[in-house]
C-alpha cells in the first residue's frame, strides 16, 4: 500500500499513564513544550481512547491490532502478528526499548519482530539499584527530599538538573538505547519507546517539579502526599492536589525526554524524513470515580489517551471522530507502504492525517476484568480471573457493560464529560437508540474472545524478574 504522505522512518513513543488532559495539545491548563510544537506540526487526534485500562489490556491493541485475550486468551501477543512482525518482514529496521514495564517483555511477545529490543527489568546490577527497582516509592521520596541538594550542586558545577539522578524509572537508559539506535541505524527503520515516569510513583527530576509547582514548601508537600497515598490513609484535597503536582512534573519530564530524542533525530540528519507518533497507553484516575491510579474501570480518565501523529510534509490538523489505539499499527505501516496482517482489527488513519478526512466511525471497544473489590490485586491476566467488562464508545456515547451481571452503564459525555449521570436508568430516545446499536457491538465482543481464550493455553508464569518488576509497580 502506498500514501501520498511517505516517511522513511516511524518512531512511535508509548507514555504509560498519560491522561490526554495531562498535555498542553489537550489543556490549556498544562505546558508539555515538546508535545504542543509536534501538535502544531502534526495531526491530533482529540478522542483517542486505548483499548483496556492498563497496559495489559492496551498494548494488544498498540502493538499488534488485537483486542486482548483474542488470540492468546491472556494478556500478551505471543500468538499475534505484531507491529515489528510486519515491518521487519518487510525489511524496515525495527528497535524497542521499553522503560522496564513487567508486562511488555519477552514472556509477553513483545520482543516479536525486533531486530534489538531491551526491557531493561533484569539488569540491575548492585544491591541498591536492585532495591531501588524493587522499590520504586523508596527512589521517589529519595529523588524529592534530596532535591533542594541536588539543585544547589548542579549550580555550582553549572549543570543542568532536568534528569533523575537515580534512573529507577530507566528514563535515561531508554535514551541512550534510542540514540545508539538511531545514529547507526540504516534506513527504512521503526523504533519503539516507552516511557514509565508517568506511572506511579512519580518521580520528577528537580527541574520538573519546580516547572509546576510555586510553593516555597514543595518538596515536604510532596513528600507527605507521597507518604499518605504509600500508607494507605485517607487522601485529603491538599493530598490529591500534592500528587496532580508529582504526577504532571513526571510528564514535563517525559515531554524533556522526547525533545531530546528529536534532537538525535536532527543531528542525525532524520528529522524531515520521520514520522514521530506519540500515544498513552492508557490514563490515571485521581478519584473521578472513587480510586487513585488506574483500577479495572472503563471511564474517561482511564481510556481517553493523547495520540498525536507528526507526519512529514502533512498540514497541522485537529481530528474530532473517536478513534481506538488499535488503529496505530495499521496506520504505521501504511505510512511505510507496508500491507498490515488481515487479522488486525484496527484501520488506518493515513487519511485523517493526510486530507482530515473523518475516520470509519466504528466504535472504540475496550476492556477490563474487575473482582470484587475494584483494588483487589493481582492484576487479571486472563478471563477467569474476574467479570469482564466492555465497553463501547462513539463521537458522544459511551455503554459499559458487565457481560457477566449483565449490568450497563450509558454516559453522555458532551453533556457529562465526568461520566457521572447513567442515562440508562433513564434513556429517552436517543439514548435508547445508543444502547440499541452499542450493546449488540460489546456482547459480539464479549463472545469472540471468550471463544477465542477457551481455545487457547493460558501462560506460565514470567520470571522472577518480571514478577518482582510487576509487584513493585503494584502489579502480582
Amino acid at each position: 500500500m502506498s500514501t501520498d504522505t511517505n516517511p522513511t522512518n516511524v518512531v512511535l513513543v508509548t507514555v504509560d499513564s498519560l491522561r490526554a488532559d495531562a498535555i498542553e495539545p489537550y489543556s490549556e491548563e498544562h505546558r508539555t513544550p515538546t508535545l504542543r510544537r509536534l501538535a502544531e506540526r502534526g495531526t491530533v487526534f482529540e478522542h483517542a481512547f486505548a483499548t483496556g485500562n492498563w497496559t495489559p489490556f492496551s498494548f494488544p491493541g498498540l502493538l499488534a491490532s488485537r483486542p486482548v485475550f483474542a488470540d492468546s486468551g491472556t494478556v500478551g501477543v505471543t500468538e499475534s502478528e505484531t507491529l515489528a512482525d510486519a515491518l521487519s518482514e518487510a525489511g524496515v529496521a525495527t528497535g524497542g526499548f521499553n522503560a522496564a514495564n513487567g508486562f511488555l517483555t519477552p514472556h509477553w511477545g513483545y520482543d516479536s519482530g525486533f531486530d534489538e529490543f531491551e526491557s531493561f527489568v533484569a539488569d540491575a546490577d548492585s544491591f541498591y539499584g536492585k532495591y531501588l527497582a524493587t522499590h520504586p516509592t523508596v527512589e521517589a521520596w529519595l529523588q524529592l527530599a534530596s532535591a533542594p541538594v541536588r539543585r544547589l550542586v548542579s549550580r555550582l558545577r553549572g549543570e543542568d538538573d532536568d534528569r533523575p539522578f537515580m534512573d529507577a524509572s530507566r528514563m535515561l537508559d531508554v535514551e541512550r538505547r534510542a540514540k545508539e539506535f538511531v545514529e547507526r541505524s540504516q534506513t527504512p527503520f521503526f523504533l519503539w519507546i516507552h516511557y514509565m515516569d508517568v506511572h506511579t510513583p512519580y518521580a520528577p527530576a528537580p527541574r520538573h517539579f519546580r516547572e509546576v509547582s510555586s510553593s516555597t514548601l514543595g518538596t515536604p508537600e510532596m513528600l507527605l502526599a507521597h507518604a499518605r497515598a504509600g500508607l494507605g490513609q485517607g487522601v485529603n484535597e491538599r493530598t490529591l492536589a500534592g500528587l496532580r503536582t508529582l504526577y504532571q512534573a513526571t510528564v514535563r519530564q517525559v515531554d524533556a525526554s522526547i525533545g531530546r530524542l528529536l534532537e538525535t533525530l536532527s543531528a542525525a540528519g532524520l528529522r524531515e524524513e520521520t514520522c514521530v507518533v506519540v500515544a498513552g497507553d492508557h490514563g490515571e484516575e485521581f478519584q473521578e470515580h472513587g480510586h487513585l491510579a488506574h483500577y479495572p474501570k472503563l471511564y474517561d480518565e482511564l481510556l481517553h489517551v493523547p495520540l498525536i501523529v507528526d507526519a512529514p510534509g502533512e498540514s497541522s490538523r485537529r481530528i474530532e471522530r473517536a478513534v481506538g489505539l488499535d488503529d496505530v499499527p495499521p496506520t504505521i505501516t501504511a505510512l511505510l507502504g507496508v500491507s498490515p496482517p488481515k487479522t488486525w482489527s484496527g484501520h488506518s488513519l493515513v487519511g485523517s492525517i493526510e486530507t482530515g478526512e473523518r475516520p470509519d466511525g466504528e466504535p472504540v471497544i475496550s476492556v477490563t476484568v474487575r473482582d470484587d473489590p475494584v483494588t483487589r490485586q493481582p492484576i487479571p491476566r486472563d478471563l477467569e480471573d474476574g467479570d469482564l467488562l466492555v465497553s463501547a464508545r462513539t463521537d458522544d456515547w459511551t455503554y459499559i457493560e458487565n457481560v457477566d451481571s449483565e449490568t450497563a452503564e450509558l454516559y453522555h459525555r458532551p453533556s457529562d464529560p465526568v461520566q457521572r449521570y447513567d442515562r440508562s436508568v433513564d434513556p429517552g430516545p436517543e439514548a435508547d437508540a445508543a444502547i440499541e446499536r452499542l450493546r449488540p457491538l460489546v456482547r459480539e465482543h464479549a463472545r469472540s474472545i471468550r471463544a477465542a481464550g477457551s481455545a487457547s493455553t493460558p501462560a506460565g508464569p514470567a520470571d522472577e524478574a518480571v514478577e518482582t518488576r510487576l509487584e513493585a509497580l503494584g502489579y502480582r
